[in-house]
């Protein structure tokens, strides 16, 4: 069913020695990806020149200050934000000490010049911080700076119905724990613990918030990052643990503007453990009171893992959808009338030998074309769009630009010889006066 369209084929799959989580991928530079186990292993999975062809390699990286019975929440990764340089990655354990289990979040930074972005060494270079609570997501967003400037700072969503702020302190180089609300008003007082947080930078200085909670809750804040302020808030409530929340811009066509114009609009995706996956559209001008349901998507168990992104190349972005019934899910709009009236529908599904947990979209290969990461219980897919498609795709394009480009310049020397004859002077004819 549906499989006719569907754009990729398996290049790889890497098994792991133990099962992740949907907190156990994240990318790790332009072209890498990082993905934890439970007992304790970090695989770093990157393609590479072997005997002149490119290969896919995964080769665990040995991380200090991670005990071999310790069990991996979570991991994350970003590069600084210019002017400084490096790889900053951040992963939270379990350490089971026999009477307890103890909790911990280690950063990893090099500030050696020439080693910032070298793993292996970045590997060895660890911030090791205790932890007070049972660490969920860690998630990574760049915040403005009083003096004008960018700065990354993770996010840890635990257990104690809070989100921690850690911030780099550039002059003691490491990451410190700061109050959330300095920088982040719109998560104080929570209703319940933070399954999934997501946000997204929009004009004049502003941003979308979007978290979703343990007990159903789903919260939305327009916030200026100036203040910083909380402009506008939502709330809205699910029956069952919101599994993903997705912010993401979307092109629209306004039907009562002149032709061709198109409107940008931000829209957020909500998943739930039980419930039809939601897309709430045009967030600054309805809030959370206009919703498009993507249909069937609650048929192959709860929904675990998202991404929007535009698959098959024509400027309009899909949903995709991973679940714990082993499916991959594509969902496209399709506007019908109204803006309120258009649906997602079903373009195609694919099915796994294990449940999906995690998918990210990336160019591994460095080709420039973007390969999607899908990992399971088990391990590590690795999918590529399909190469006759695209290479027909590409001349298709290239096709249609040529003869754009010829039209044009055969339009040319007609309008300037129709603007000469416009230009030259109409000859007066003398108006015969005799009887």
């Amino acid at each position: 069913m549906l499989r006719e369209s569907y754009p990729f084929v398996e290049d790889s799959f890497s098994r792991f020695p133990s099962q992740s989580n949907i907190y156990g991928l994240c990318q790790a530079g332009e072209q890498e990806l990082l993905a934890a186990t439970l007992k304790g292993k970090v695989v770093c999975f990157r393609y590479q020149e072997l005997q002149q062809k490119v290969r896919p390699v995964a080769k665990e990286v040995q991380f200090t200050y991670i005990p071999v019975d310790a069990e991996i929440v979570s991991i994350d990764a970003f590069n600084k934000s210019s002017p400084r340089r490096g790889l900053v990655v951040g992963i939270t354990f379990i350490k089971d000490s026999g009477d307890k289990a103890t909790p911990f979040l280690n950063i990893y930074c090099d500030y050696e010049p020439g080693s910032e972005f070298n793993l292996e060494s970045i590997a060895q270079s660890c911030l090791n911080l205790e932890l007070q609570f049972t660490p969920f997501q860690l998630y990574h967003t760049e915040v403005q700076c009083a003096d004008g400037g960018s700065d990354t700072v993770f996010l840890l969503s635990g257990h104690d119905q809070r989100i921690h702020l850690y911030k780099e302190n550039v002059s003691l180089h490491q990451f410190e724990e700061q109050p959330v609300e300095r920088l982040f008003p719109e998560l104080q007082q929570l209703p319940s613990n933070v399954l999934w947080l997501d946000m997204l930078g929009v004009a004049a200085g502003r941003r979308l918030s979007a978290f979703g909670c343990q007990n159903g809750c789903v919260g939305l804040a327009l916030v200026d990052q100036n203040g910083p302020e909380v402009l506008q808030s939502w709330r809205v409530q699910f029956d069952s643990p919101i599994s993903r929340v997705l912010l993401f811009p979307m092109s629209l066509r306004d039907r009562l503007a002149e032709v061709g114009f198109e409107m940008e609009v931000y829209n957020l995706l909500i998943t739930s453990t039980i419930e039809m996956a939601i897309v709430y559209r045009d967030l600054q001008k309805h809030g959370l009171s206009c919703s498009s349901c993507l249909s069937g998507s609650d048929q192959w168990d709860a929904v675990l893992c998202a991404l929007v992104i535009d698959l098959d190349f024509d400027g309009q972005k899909e949903v995709l959808l991973g679940t714990y019934g082993q499916e991959l899910l594509c969902y496209k709009f399709q506007p019908a009338g109204s803006e309120q009236e258009g649906v997602f529908q079903l373009q195609w599904r694919r099915s796994f030998k294990s449940p999906l947990l995690s998918i990210i979209y990336l160019d591994l290969t460095g080709d420039g074309l973007r390969e999607l990461a899908v990992l399971t219980l088990k391990g590590l897919h690795i999918l590529q769009h399909s190469l006759a498609y695209t290479a027909d795709l590409v001349l298709e394009r290239l096709t249609q630009k040529v003869s754009a480009l010829t039209s044009s310049s055969e339009l040319q020397p007609a309008e300037a010889a129709n603007t000469q004859e416009a230009d030259a002077p109409v000859p007066i004819q003398e108006e015969n006066t005799s009887c």
